[in-house]
């Protein structure tokens, strides 16, 4: 028994159509339960069987790992102000990875890399997460806000207290200029 184990090469016929500087870092089939298909993590994404194109890291809001089941929540843009994208939950895709292999470390890994800052706030009449994201070939951060769910996203007041709350965030999270 050898202490460096080759790990299998994904076969050609599941292999996605990569851009030039992307590379596979993990995959692994999924369970008979789920389709067939697999999950391919690259440097840039998440390829996921019966999806058309790459998931960017940044678009994932949740990435869980339940030890034999990868669960993906991503974003859906459901609106857009001054300086941010309003985004709510997408229904949780699920995966059931038999040999999983290093997939769920590295979604982990790369979802929690592509965050730049996340905070929680109270807002009129419910809640929401601003949140920084580093996206691969764009310059600076992608600002989000998710709102609580009941959360009146279209109320004045508290688009008013978002914006406060985002330009905050800018500023503070700007390195300052040495």
């Amino acid at each position: 028994m050898g202490l460096f184990r080759r790990k299998p090469k994904l076969p050609a016929a599941d292999r996605p159509p990569l851009a030039t500087d992307e590379r596979v870092l993990a995959w692994a089939a999924t369970g008979e339960g789920t389709g067939g298909g697999v999950v391919v993590a690259t440097n840039l994404g998440l390829w996921l069987p019966g999806r058309e194109g790459r998931m960017g890291w940044h678009e994932i809001l949740k990435a869980a790992w339940s030890g034999r089941e990868l669960r993906i929540t991503a974003a859906d843009r459901v609106g857009e102000r001054d300086g941010y994208l309003v985004v709510a939950d997408l229904p949780i895709q699920r995966f059931l990875l038999l040999s999983p292999g290093e997939l769920p470390h590295q979604v982990r890994a790369r979802v929690t890399k592509s965050v730049a800052y996340t905070e929680h706030h109270a807002l009129p009449g419910g809640a929401g997460r601003i949140a920084a994201r580093r996206v691969p070939g764009v310059d600076g951060l992608t600002w989000t806000v998710r709102f609580d769910p009941g959360t009146p996203g279209d109320d004045e007041a508290v688009l008013a207290e978002t914006d406060r709350l985002v330009a905050a965030a800018r500023v503070a999270t700007t390195p300052a200029d040495l």
